[in-house]
């Protein structure tokens, strides 16, 4: 049996239902909330009010960004790319695969003191830590000291979960193209005396107290670390075990130790830099770093070059807002000044069409 469709029917939210049933409708509640009634309100854009709030944010923003540029400017920064790919590069040499070990030298000059804490860097560039498979690549469980992981990590970690039918830890990609060079800063104190003059570099209190203290436990026990780890084999690429990774200072070793700790922090942008060294300033009197002539000690043991990408290393002071970046000072400097600007703008088109005979009071 067909049914008569009726315009009515579509308006009032559909046809009703049965005969002695109840009548279906789509029609919304008739409520405040659902049929639109709420109070509401609704601001009126005159030159009176748009005005001010332009030149406001203009002499806000400018003197912020201003401050914050200047600050930025002021920390003292220095980067040395030893990637070796320039013939002339003192590190070229260790570009070869015939060398297994490889120590370069590079000097350089620090025009100015650098005053206060200063922190030693390495950077990478076209390394993607932020690819998907190699992010999932770890097992948490794992480096949280967990024994059952420990002998039996998690799949994510494939294809660096097992090596020489042994459990690997740390296991995956992550642990597994952990940054392995050795720098070591040293000071030419006096041209006429030329045996430098080590700088003492802190290896502690580099990585974020969380991970340190809680994302990161060897396994619980009473034995040594080796002997913890004695079913376990070492990363692919690693040249040693990982109860190795520090063996003069049980806190910083095994998953503790910060440089590994450090790296396992992936980082979001192909090109970054990662926390290496403090050199801490423990004489008021003198700067941390004085001017003068320096030259870095490189074992080069990371190899950067077959996917085209650059190591540097970089000397830092730090102020109340980070590290040197001068995009935040520029961004508040060119959002104070288009706004500044439009005000002008707009306070010369309201003054020139105020007295119009069109509108008594022109809208924004």
């Amino acid at each position: 049996m067909a049914m008569n469709y009726s315009a009515k029917d579509e308006v009032d939210g559909g046809p009703t239902g049965p005969p002695g049933g109840a009548a279906k409708t789509r029609r919304p509640d008739n409520t405040a909330f659902k049929q639109q009634r709420l109070p509401a309100w609704q601001p009126i854009l005159t030159a009176g009010t748009v005005l001010p709030t332009f030149f406001i944010i203009g002499l806000i923003f400018i003197p912020i960004g201003i401050g914050i540029f200047v600050t930025s400017n002021n920390i003292r920064e220095i980067e040395i790319d030893y990637t070796g790919t320039e013939p002339s590069s003192p590190c070229n040499k260790c570009l070869s695969p015939n060398v297994t070990s490889c120590v370069c030298i590079i000097n350089f000059t620090l025009e100015q003191s650098f005053e206060g804490n200063v922190f030693m860097y390495y950077g990478l560039s076209n390394f993607y830590q932020n690819h998907r498979r190699y992010v999932k690549s770890r097992d948490d469980s794992q480096l949280n000291g967990d024994p059952s992981a420990l002998l039996n990590p998690s799949k994510e970690c494939e294809p660096y979960r097992r090596n020489e039918d042994k459990p690997i830890a740390p296991c995956g990609a992550i642990a597994n193209s952990m940054f392995n060079d050795t720098l070591e800063l040293f000071l030419v104190a006096n041209e006429s005396d030329p045996k430098p003059v080590p700088i003492l570099l802190k290896k502690k209190g580099i990585a974020w107290w969380t991970d340190k203290n809680v994302k990161f436990r060897n396994p619980p026990g009473k034995d040594s670390l080796q002997e913890k780890f004695k079913d376990t084999t070492k990363p692919v690429n690693w040249h040693k075990p990982v109860y190795e990774l520090d063996p003069d200072d049980e806190s910083n070793n095994g998953f503790i130790n910060e440089d590994f700790i450090v790296w396992m922090r992936t980082a979001a942008l192909p090109t970054f830099r990662k926390l290496y060294r403090l050199i801490e300033r423990t004489d008021d009197l003198h700067p941390t770093l004085p001017a003068g002539q320096y030259y870095l000690n490189i074992t080069y043991n990371y190899p950067v070059h077959f996917f085209d990408g650059r190591k540097r290393m970089i000397l830092s002071t730090i102020s109340w807002m980070g590290g040197k970046n001068p995009f935040l000072g520029i961004a508040y400097i060119t959002i104070g000044s288009i706004s500044f600007l439009l005000g002008v703008v707009l306070l010369v088109i309201n003054h020139k069409y105020r007295n119009s005979s069109n509108t008594a009071d022109i809208t924004i």
